[in-house]
């Protein structure tokens, strides 16, 4: 059994990506919130904190990236015909892929390290780009 102090942190990262559509690799910055919050046993929630952009796991391989990317496309396009856009906005797709990749993960520490699958990495994923957007970190569990 875990002893030690119970650890609540919570951090915020603000992003802007240079493009409308863009994977980046946030596991470094899920790992300075472990290393900051001190937390030797527990999880990290990692969320987007917009209806427009996305986190999740997978692979940090450029050529997946590109097929994720295709994959949503093909699922949701951009297109100027959704319901949405009767509203003045242009980003009804980004919304619908947010939905396929979802808004947050849950990320594992053990033994003071981020609990990943060999080539498992954290991903933001923007679809309505070019503006600040926050991503919300809380890490809970054991410190030490």
């Amino acid at each position: 059994m875990e002893t030690g102090t119970m650890v609540c942190y919570t951090e915020h990262l603000t992003v802007k990506t240079e493009r409308r559509y863009e994977i980046r690799d946030i596991t470094d910055d899920v790992e300075r919130v472990r290393s900051a919050a001190s937390l030797r046993d527990g999880y990290i929630l990692v969320s987007t904190m917009h209806i427009t952009s996305s986190i999740f796991v997978n692979d940090h391989e450029s050529g997946l990236w590109q097929d994720i990317m295709a994959w949503l496309e093909d699922l949701a396009p951009r297109k100027p015909d959704y319901r949405h856009h009767l509203t003045g906005e242009d980003n009804a797709d980004a919304h619908l892929k947010r939905m396929l990749l979802g808004h947050q993960v849950l990320v594992p520490v053990t033994d003071s390290a981020l609990d990943l699958g060999p080539w498992e990495r954290v991903h933001y994923g923007e679809f309505d780009g070019q503006r600040p957007k926050r991503i919300l970190f809380k890490a809970m569990g054991i410190g030490g």
